[in-house]
């Protein structure tokens, strides 16, 4: 008896950045791709989002599920092992503090992070890094070929960067996606300069959107959003030292931009739903199913320090969480897609029930 295809359904998929963390989410798209289930209509990537965005649409493009999953493996093992690897004489004394924008291995992880925490709050990077050395140009540019990626038809691609000038939002799509764009959506203006593109300059676009939706309304059919969640929305305890208390700062600002937009598509759900709208204006929003993949409880016992930890057993760790996590809600939610959201907006991210009309 031939083996039955399994039930496929269109989503848009949504990626946050958060330095290595980004390998949980490799985990999430690992078992995504391995289900088997899940077809995708558009993808959004901020920072390490933007990464992993890149590197699937290149791999379906390339080699479809199994290409993806091989094309994830290979660039995340090719970033461990530029971790541990001599980059030469001359770079060695920047290697541990500037050669990660993931960087640092193991034990030495939280030396190194103390190190580069106290540094970049009183020299720039233009100041440190002065020839602008970024281990993950040099990767990216291996293991993608970008001109062929911009003729990619299998998702329609999008990666979010800040402008330095403006503050606003600049989305990259597929068409005009470069090296320089990914680069842009990860430039953390701590470690690296500006990145410029078409004379602007770009830092990382976890500050304007994390990962940016509403391409998705303009641009995708399905009206299904799956986020997957790397900066927690909700900690237990209150952070105490000057480092927790800064990345739980940042976690809030980098979380603001995507729960600004969550708020808007409830607005317009509730437009449709409640029949506040015009007969003649009624078809012109849709409802918007949301789909939430969180990291909350799974990286709830790593420390900020371990965002700059590439050593290979702590990133396999995040991805075979990441699994569990993709394996999880593939067993809770899937039936729910294409019919309806799996999260409740108000208990989960806004906190607007006690508010009415």
């Amino acid at each position: 008896m031939a083996k039955a295809t399994p039930q496929t359904k269109t989503i848009n998929l949504a990626l946050q950045g958060g330095g290595a963390h980004g390998a949980f989410t490799w985990g999430v798209l690992d078992y995504l791709l391995e289900d088997g289930r899940i077809k995708l209509d558009g993808l959004s990537g901020t920072s390490a989002g933007a990464v992993n965005s890149v590197l699937l649409a290149y791999g379906l493009q390339v080699g479809g599920h199994d290409g993806a999953r091989a094309k994830l493996d290979e660039f995340w093992k090719a970033m461990s092992e530029a971790g541990t690897s001599p980059f030469g004489d001359m770079m060695e004394p920047w290697k541990k503090m500037i050669g990660a924008s993931f960087g640092g291995t193991g034990p030495m992880v939280a030396a190194t992070y103390n190190a580069l925490d106290t540094l970049t709050r009183t020299m720039s990077p233009y100041e440190l890094n002065p020839f602008d050395f970024n281990p993950l140009r040099d990767l990216l540019e291996k293991c993608v070929d970008f001109e062929r990626l911009r003729c990619c038809t299998d998702v329609k691609l999008f990666i979010n960067a800040t402008n330095v000038k403006t503050g606003k939002a600049r989305i990259f799509e597929t068409s005009d996606i470069s090296l320089d764009a990914v680069m842009a959506s990860a430039c953390l203006p701590s470690l690296y300069k500006a990145v410029e593109i078409d004379g602007e300059a770009y830092w990382d676009g976890g500050f304007i959107g994390n990962p940016a939706l509403f391409p998705f309304f303009y641009k995708c059919e399905s009206r299904d959003v799956l986020i997957v969640h790397i900066n927690p929305m909700r900690r237990e305890s209150i952070p105490k030292t000057a480092p927790e208390i800064m990345n739980r700062l940042n976690e809030i600002s980098f979380n603001s931009s995507l729960i600004s937009e969550l708020r808007a598509i409830k607005f317009a759900s509730k437009l449709v739903q409640e029949h506040w709208l015009k007969d003649e204006y009624h078809n012109n929003i849709r409802d918007v199913y949301v789909h939430s993949i969180h990291s909350d409880d799974a990286l709830d016992d790593l420390s900020v320090a371990t965002k700059y930890d590439i050593s290979w057993p702590f990133l396999t760790d995040l991805r075979d969480r990441g699994r569990g996590v993709a394996k999880e809600w593939c067993q809770t939610h899937f039936e729910a897609v294409g019919k309806h959201s799996s999260v409740d907006l108000d208990a989960e991210f806004l906190n607007i029930s006690n508010i009415h009309s």
